[in-house]
This record gives structure tokens, C-alpha cells and sequence, in this order.
């Protein structure tokens, strides 16, 4: 097939004869190899590892006639006559099989673009829209905030997209969804064309996976930005972010689409924000030049943090611009409770509070937590993923009771400590192995330990490490989980 006849394939398209490789087998990867497969696609699925689970929908795949290949190497090189290359958003641009399909001229898509395509207008009208978050932090709490909301409304909505289940998934539901709201990362943006959504929000911009980016913040930046491309009604940005209002203003949007901005002080007309502490709607009412609407108060939230707040904000920018009342919002924020390991109290013991974000996997979501305690016994290190802690622990320093270092890239931490917060007392807890293992256990237990000879009466302990976690853990959540456990068994 012709690039133009692969960039005319849709649901209804006749898909018998399209060679499409899927480049990846988790569970983006999966979902669309499964649903070409369905489709009648000629398909090929590649990874250079699988888990047991994985093997097991390989077979299955299989049986359905494709053809999976999970072996070291096997993502080396692209096969001839592949029309079209779907890839899950781990692969860099520069991955050698993505080298190749664009030295051959072979369209290159993600899930996400795939599951765009596949939307089906369905009897009674068109497509489900979509409602899309994006940002460097808060994106999932923001999401599932969103959906919280448009449920309580009546709405029969799901949230899909890098929250977890793929949007191809969603898109070919035998029941129809009646809308969308959709997470996704820069990865998952990068490999995007043609979508447009209903409306768009981006949260906030900070330094973040600047090593898949070449150390380009203006190229992080821009994928994210393409979640404004062809907005339909609202661009959602964030007032304290002028980045993020930069690029609605770069962005090529459908006529009438409003720009829509959240912030934590007064809304002026056009935005929401807060009035003392109530959440208030300055966009989406006639009168909105000279008052507001009440949506829900800050004491009704889960959390008080800023950051959460500013989360709940955005989320009922994109319900309101959705048609979604006034009370569905209130409702579905009042019953919100974050997933685990954001910004959640693990115990509370001689006057010190035991805080888990382990979530805050970067500095400026870091940065978010730390700011919403006075006095804070902090645990930070991984993975820095090419990020500098410079500005966080230059705005933070007078929160900080003293420091707990941890992971491989702990240095950067305590270089930054070093100069802009001498006086602060680190104390750094190296892993110890078994056999190249680390001891995950014995480590978050001397954590900890550390952590309560640093803390006060009316201290936080917040682990909130501003890195990623795959150096001594299997991820995020995992570490979350042997701090809360090593916090427990201590208390």
C-alpha cells in the first residue's frame, strides 16, 4: 500500500492485505496488535522481552493468525513490505526499526493514533469526543477527576489513555462510551496526527524525560502541545504556566475554540479559579463578567495541597466546557480519592505525619508536595531521567527539617542541596545486594529509620523522591509500597 492509501484506513476501511507491525508488547502494544488482528490486518508484533503473561497472549495472538516475535533482537529490524508501523511510546524516534521505516517512507503511528482512527460514529451519532490531559505532572489524578465528574453527571464515560487501559481498547467497545477522558504522555502525543479533541488541557511544563528528547525542553514541550491540535471547544492552561498558555496561543485550533486558563488565585473572566476557598466558574456562565459560579469548596476536596486543587480545577474546565453542571462537578469532586501513592498519609505517629507520593517521580512534581508542608523530612532519589534539582531545593529550602538519599542518581540531589541549602542535614542510605538484588526491604527499613531520628513533632515525612524508581525497585509503585510497609512496621 501507498502512504495516502495507509493514511485513508479507518474503521470501516477494508483492512485484508494491510502488513502492520507492532512495535512494542505491553499493554498498548497488545491492544493494538489484537484489534488489527480483529480487523483483518496482516500483523507482526515484536519486543526484545516478554513477561510470562505476556507469552501467554502472544500464543493466544497467534492462534488468531498473527505472527509475535519476544526475543532480544527482535525490534532490531524492520521486515520488507510492512505498509504500516504501530509503536508503543517507549520507543524513541531514533529507535533503529523507527530509523528505518522513515528512511522507507513507512507511516509511523501510535496507539493513539490507531485508536483515533478505529472511532466509530455508531447509529446514533458521531464518535465518542475526547477529553484530553497532558502535562508533566498531575495528569492521571487530573483524568480520573474528569471522569469522576462526567459520571456523576450521567455521563457513561471512561478514562483510558497512559491511566491505563489503552484508548483502542475504549474505541472498540461493543457498547459505546459516551466520552472519553484521556491521559496522555508526550510519548503518546509524539506519534500523533490526526487527532482533534473536544477540548485539551495542559497542566503544567517542567524539565522531564529530557534524555528520550535529546535534552530539548522546547521538543518535550512541543509534543505536548499537540494536544491543543484541532481542539474543538475549549484549550485548558494554566495561568501560573506561561508555557503552557504559549502554546494554546501556537496552537492551530478549530474556529470558535476558547481559551480557557485555571489558576489558584481570583478568575478573571474566561477562567476558573478560587474565590477565599471556594472553586468558581468564570467561563461557562452568561453572567460570567460580572460573577461567578460556585463549584465546590477547597474543605470538600480529598487534599487542600495546591497542587490538588489546581487538579481539581482543570478537571471541571474540561467537564464544564463539556455541558456538564454545576452539581455533577461538585459531586464528582466531592467523592474523588486519588489512586495510591499520591500524596497519601501512611500513618500518623508522635506528632509526625508519614506521607507517600511516590507518584512524584520528577522535581517539579517533587517540588508540588513539598510545598504543601511547613516543615518536611524529605526522601528524594532514583532515576533523574537528565533532570536538575536546583530550582526545587532553591524554593523549597526553608520547608526542609533535613534530607534521606536514596538511588543511583543521588548525587544530583545532594549537589543541589549542597549549594542552595548548606544548613539542611542529609543523610544518604545506600542499598544493599544480594546476588546484584537489591534488599528492598532491609533499604526502606534504614529509610525510614533515618527518616524518624531527622523528624519533630509536627514534621511530614514525605517521600516524594523526584526520580524515577526502576534502579532499585520495580517501579513507583513498588517503592510507595516498602515505604508504607517499613512506616508500619515501625509503628
Amino acid at each position: 500500500m501507498t502512504p495516502t492509501e495507509v493514511g485513508a484506513l479507518d474503521r470501516h476501511a477494508r483492512w485484508e492485505g494491510v502488513r502492520a507491525l507492532v512495535l512494542g508488547f505491553g499493554a498498548s502494544g497488545f491492544a493494538a496488535a489484537d484489534n488489527l488482528t480483529h480487523l483483518g490486518a496482516t500483523v507482526t508484533a515484536v519486543a526484545d522481552a516478554a513477561t510470562p503473561e505476556q507469552l501467554e497472549k502472544a500464543e493466544l495472538l497467534e492462534i488468531l493468525g498473527a505472527r509475535v516475535r519476544l526475543h532480544e533482537g527482535a525490534t532490531a529490524t524492520l521486515p520488507e513490505g510492512i505498509d504500516v508501523v504501530v509503536t508503543s511510546p517507549g520507543f524513541r524516534p531514533d529507535s533503529p526499526l523507527l530509523t528505518q521505516a522513515a528512511a522507507r517512507g513507512v507511516p509511523v503511528w501510535g496507539e493513539v493514533e490507531l485508536a483515533w482512527r478505529l472511532r466509530d460514529p455508531g447509529p446514533d451519532g458521531p464518535p465518542a469526543p475526547w477529553l484530553v490531559v497532558t502535562g508533566t505532572n498531575g495528569k492521571t489524578t487530573t483524568v480520573r477527576m474528569l471522569d469522576a465528574i462526567l459520571r456523576a453527571d450521567g455521563r457513561r464515560s471512561i478514562a483510558v489513555g497512559n491511566v491505563g487501559l489503552p484508548v483502542v481498547e475504549a474505541v472498540m467497545d461493543p457498547a459505546p462510551y459516551d466520552v472519553l477522558a484521556v491521559e496522555l504522555s508526550s510519548f503518546q502525543l509524539h506519534y500523533t496526527d490526526s487527532l482533534s479533541a473536544e477540548s485539551a488541557a495542559v497542566l503544567n511544563l517542567a524539565e522531564d524525560h529530557l534524555d528520550w528528547y535529546g535534552g530539548s525542553f522546547d521538543a518535550y514541550a512541543a509534543d505536548k502541545g499537540r494536544a491543543y491540535h484541532a481542539v474543538h471547544r475549549a484549550c485548558v492552561y494554566n495561568v501560573a504556566d506561561p508555557v503552557t498558555e504559549q502554546l494554546v496561543r501556537d496552537a492551530d485550533v478549530v474556529e470558535g475554540a476558547r481559551a480557557v486558563g485555571f489558576t489558584l488565585g481570583t478568575p478573571g473572566v474566561g477562567m476558573v479559579g478560587l474565590v477565599e476557598d471556594i472553586l468558581v466558574d468564570r467561563a461557562f456562565i452568561e453572567q460570567r463578567q460580572s460573577s461567578a459560579a460556585e463549584l465546590v469548596t477547597v474543605g470538600e476536596l480529598y487534599s487542600p495541597a495546591p497542587h490538588f486543587v489546581a487538579n481539581a480545577l482543570a478537571a471541571a474546565a474540561l467537564a464544564r466546557a463539556h455541558g456538564v453542571s454545576q452539581a455533577a462537578v461538585r459531586d464528582g469532586l466531592r467523592g474523588f480519592t486519588p489512586d495510591a501513592h499520591r500524596i497519601a498519609v501512611v500513618a500518623q505517629a508522635e506528632g509526625i505525619t508519614w506521607v507517600d507520593d511516590s507518584k512524584a517521580t520528577n522535581p517539579h512534581a517533587a517540588l508540588s508536595s513539598l510545598s504543601a508542608y511547613e516543615s518536611v523530612v524529605w526522601i528524594a532519589g532514583g532515576l533523574a531521567k537528565g533532570a536538575r534539582f536546583e530550582d526545587l531545593v532553591a524554593t523549597a529550602r526553608e520547608r526542609l527539617r533535613g534530607v534521606v538519599l536514596l538511588g543511583r542518581d543521588h548525587e544530583v540531589v545532594a549537589q543541589a542541596l549542597s549549594r542552595h541549602a548548606p544548613d539542611v542535614p542529609v543523610i544518604l542510605v545506600e542499598a544493599r545486594e544480594d546476588g546484584g538484588v537489591v534488599d528492598v526491604p532491609d533499604l526502606m527499613t534504614r529509610v525510614v529509620e533515618a527518616a524518624a531520628r531527622m523528624a519533630a513533632p509536627g514534621d511530614t515525612v514525605l517521600l516524594a523522591p523526584g526520580c524515577a524508581s526502576m534502579d532499585q525497585f520495580t517501579d513507583y509503585a513498588h517503592r510507595g509500597e516498602a515505604f508504607a510497609a517499613a512506616v508500619q512496621q515501625r509503628h
